[in-house]
């Protein structure tokens, strides 16, 4: 019964946040064009309660959070997926990747940000808190069997 209580409150949480299953966020990312934000994170992660709770919200109220498809990715209930996406399994992790003109790229942050840090990311996706971008084909799909994708497919 513990289980079933957990997945209905994080299917709650997710639909909440405006955050979508990954396996969607991807489908709509591919189909759309659009930037695909991923925030990887886990319940027991103070960090990652925050951007959780305070900074996604903030976004969503400020509006930051329209033109991406987001997602959110627990690491414990989705470990390999979360080892494909996350560089080094540090977290809370927030991956962008930007469909440009040569393909798709990905910037990434770690640790926990403010409201602002995370607009600025999304609209230069080069922040003095990113990581330098990564050429990559296209967002990885959840089904992937690559250990440790580092791009989009």
């Amino acid at each position: 019964m513990t289980a079933l209580t957990m997945s209905v409150l994080l299917q709650v949480s997710i639909l909440t946040s405006g955050a979508q299953p990954y396996e969607q966020a991807h489908k709509a990312a591919m189909e759309s064009g659009q930037p695909l934000l991923v925030l990887v994170g886990a319940p027991w992660c103070p960090a990652c309660a925050h951007m959780k709770g305070d900074v996604v919200p903030e976004l969503e109220r400020r509006g930051a959070l329209k033109g991406v498809v987001f997602s959110q990715v627990n690491v414990d209930n989705e470990r390999d997926l979360a080892g494909r996406l996350s560089n080094a399994g540090v977290i809370p992790q927030l991956i962008l990747y930007r469909k440009a003109a040569d393909g798709w790229r990905r910037w990434e942050v770690t640790g926990s940000q403010s409201p602002e840090a995370v607009q600025e990311f999304l609209h230069n996706g080069e922040t003095a808190l990113a990581s330098k971008p990564e050429a990559a084909a296209a967002p990885k799909a959840a089904t992937a069997s690559t250990a440790k994708a580092r791009h989009m497919n």
